[in-house]
């Protein structure tokens, strides 16, 4: 064997090597959640479903040869909290993506932290929405998808012409609130209150009081996910109040942890368990067999979270590498058929949903009273 041919076999061994050990690294997906704060209720189902869909997809081969990781990072449901939390994973455990559910608190102090270290970002839950940066994606849905049902239902069946308002006093809060008051407005019936409480308060006897007292028909809150659910809904039925109730921030998920008082609420949502397809069914058992016990009931926090690392999947797919610019020319043309039915987020970074107004019964089930097909998220982001 003559020296050139030695080289020659060197390097081709080396690239067999470097071939190898690249297939070796697995792709991190990085996920900041709020395993503390007011998201802790809803925070174990999401990790659930990523959970899934992680083990499904390296079972099946991973992602381009490579296995999916996940890091998971508590950012105690807030922005100081979530300022840790992507830091340490953008640019301590060098994940390739973020996906994940988040206050909107959160979504916003991570934000610029994303930017900086240039990686996509799949924000898989519902907020106020007009959240916009190159690297943001969302699957979850946003207030022209959510709050028509809720209201124009209240309006036409329940006869309602005085609604009352409650939120938390955040991002997410205000912004469903200002275009729930707006929509309501144009609707021809009339805001008599809106009152807002801090996210991390408990007591909300004073606005109760001011419900109660001012001649409302119906009653519409936006409060943060998981926690503040809990005790408004809790102290409401405590205090006798039996309006037509519309929660704008509650998941089927939450509205089981709740127990009975949670019965009765109306909900609009792009996920409930009882999604009669083929693929959600699927899901679900695939839930079960996983968890046992342990499952948390997925819900419209979580679903989407499953559902965006398909989508992950599917736009490294497309771009044939985890190269960030690729990926996020990718996200806006690839879709994924997953318990929701297909998800493309091709408007403006967004998606449009299909929606099912329901109401929660005795047992946390969500009864559903109608559904909207194919509901467009609207203009949310027309500069990107």
């Amino acid at each position: 064997m003559d020296r050139t041919t030695r080289k020659l076999l060197f390097a081709m061994a080396g690239a067999l090597l470097t071939t190898a050990a690249w297939a070796e690294e697995p792709i991190k997906i990085g996920i900041p959640v709020g395993l503390s704060g007011a998201n802790s209720v809803v925070a174990p189902s999401v990790v659930q479903s990523a959970e899934l869909a992680v083990e499904e997809i390296n079972a099946a081969g991973g992602v381009l040869g490579r296995k999916l990781q996940l890091e998971i990072a508590d950012d105690a449901s807030g922005a100081a909290g979530a300022q840790k939390a992507f830091d340490s994973l953008v640019f301590q455990k060098e994940v390739n993506a973020i996906i994940s559910m988040e206050t909107s608190a959160a979504r916003n102090a991570g934000l610029p932290i994303v930017a900086k270290g240039e990686v996509p970002f799949i924000y898989t839950s519902f907020y106020e929405g007009r959240s916009c940066s190159p690297n943001l994606y969302v699957n979850g849905w946003v207030p022209e998808q959510q709050v028509p049902p809720v209201v124009d239902y209240f309006v036409k069946k329940e006869g309602a012409k005085k609604f009352f308002l409650v939120g938390s006093d955040y991002a997410f809060g205000r912004g469903m609130l200002e275009f729930a008051r707006t929509y309501i407005e144009k609707a021809g019936v009339q805001v008599v209150g809106e009152e807002y409480l801090p996210i991390e308060g408990t007591d909300w006897t004073a606005i109760i009081s001011k419900l109660k007292s001012s001649g409302a028909d119906a009653l519409i809150t936006s409060t943060a996910g998981g926690a503040p659910n809990v005790t408004l809904t809790k102290q409401l039925r405590g205090a006798g109040v039996k309006l037509p109730y519309g929660n704008l921030a509650v998941d089927e998920g939450t509205a089981k942890s709740m127990g009975p008082d949670a019965a009765g609420i109306y909900i609009a949502a792009s996920y409930v368990t009882s999604i009669d397809s083929p693929a959600n069914k699927k899901f679900l058992e695939a839930m079960q067999k996983k968890f046992s016990g342990d499952l948390r009931t997925p819900n419209d926090l979580s679903v989407p979270q499953y559902e965006g690392i398909y989508l992950y999947k599917a736009a490294v797919e497309k771009a044939g590498s985890t190269d960030t610019s690729a990926v996020l020319s990718a996200l806006g043309e690839v879709s994924f058929a997953g318990p929701r039915g297909t998800v493309s987020m091709n408007k403006q970074h967004h998606a449009p949903l299909t929606m099912y107004l329901g109401q929660v019964q005795e047992d946390g089930s969500v009864k559903v009273v109608d559904t909207f097909a194919d509901v467009d998220p609207g203009t949310q982001c027309p500069n990107l």
